[in-house]
């Protein structure tokens, strides 16, 4: 179980930090602290492309990933008594 344990951290981890970079990279819709600081001034055209789909997809799969490996880590430790 340990071994386990310690797959599912670095799993954690890694999706974490990949979650993180894949959100950053989405295009801004407006209305949040971009439009504050002047960066609302781009006009969005409403469609998106390939690529954005694309990206949205793999966002929800390593989000759907990242949830499972969460759930599993309490579950492991809720069940060892830890």
């Amino acid at each position: 179980m340990p071994i386990l344990e310690f797959i599912l951290q670095v799993l954690l981890g890694l999706t974490s930090l990949l979650l993180t970079l894949l959100i950053l990279l989405h295009k801004g819709r407006g209305g949040g602290l971009s439009d504050m600081f002047g960066g609302g001034m781009t006009s969005s055209l409403g469609s998106s492309g390939l690529a954005e789909r694309n990206l949205n997809r793999f966002t929800i799969v390593l989000a759907l990933v990242w949830f499972v490996s969460i759930v599993a880590l309490g579950l492991i430790t809720k069940f060892n008594g830890v």
